[in-house]
C-alpha cells in the first residue's frame, strides 16, 4: 500500500478556524470533502518548511505564527495510508486565494461537525471540540 506523509494547518482568525472544501476526485471518499489545508512534504524539507510551502502554492497565505505539531493521524484509505501531521496556526487576515480548493469556511469550534469532513481530518476536529481549543 502506497504511504504518503503530509502537513495540515489547524489556521485561527480570532476564534474561528479555516476550513476548505477538496475539488472532485476520482477517489470518490475523498471527493469534495472539508479538510484542513496543507500537502505532501517534499524530500528534505522539514514539516514546519512543508506547510509554509503548502499554504502560500494552496492559498497565497503565510501564517503569522505556527505552534508545534497538535496531532498527528495515521489513516488507511482503500488506496493509500497517509500519515498527516497536523499544526495550530494564526491568521491575521481573512484574506486567502483558493488555488486548489472549490470552497471554504471559517467556523468556530462548535460549527466544525457540520461539515463533511476527510476521514483523515475527523480525529483533529474531535480532539479541537473536545479540548475546546482556544485560541
Amino acid at each position: 500500500m502506497k504511504k504518503i506523509e503530509v502537513v495540515a494547518a489547524i489556521i485561527y482568525f480570532g476564534n474561528e478556524i479555516l476550513c476548505v472544501q477538496r475539488p472532485k476526485n476520482k477517489l470518490s471518499y475523498i471527493s469534495e470533502k472539508f479538510e484542513f489545508p496543507g500537502g505532501k512534504i517534499e524530500k528534505g524539507e522539514t514539516k514546519e518548511e512543508a506547510l509554509k510551502r503548502e499554504l502560500i502554492e494552496e492559498l497565497n497565505f503565510i501564517p503569522t505564527k505556527i505552534e508545534d505539531l497538535f496531532l498527528t493521524v495515521v489513516h488507511k484509505y482503500p488506496d493509500f495510508e497517509l500519515t498527516m501531521h497536523s499544526f495550530v496556526c494564526y491568521a491575521e487576515t481573512k484574506d486567502i486565494n483558493l488555488n486548489e480548493h472549490i470552497s471554504c469556511e471559517w467556523l468556530t469550534l462548535n460549527d466544525l461537525i457540520k461539515l463533511d469532513w476527510a476521514e483523515a481530518d475527523i480525529p483533529i476536529v474531535n480532539r479541537l471540540v473536545q479540548n475546546g481549543q482556544k485560541v
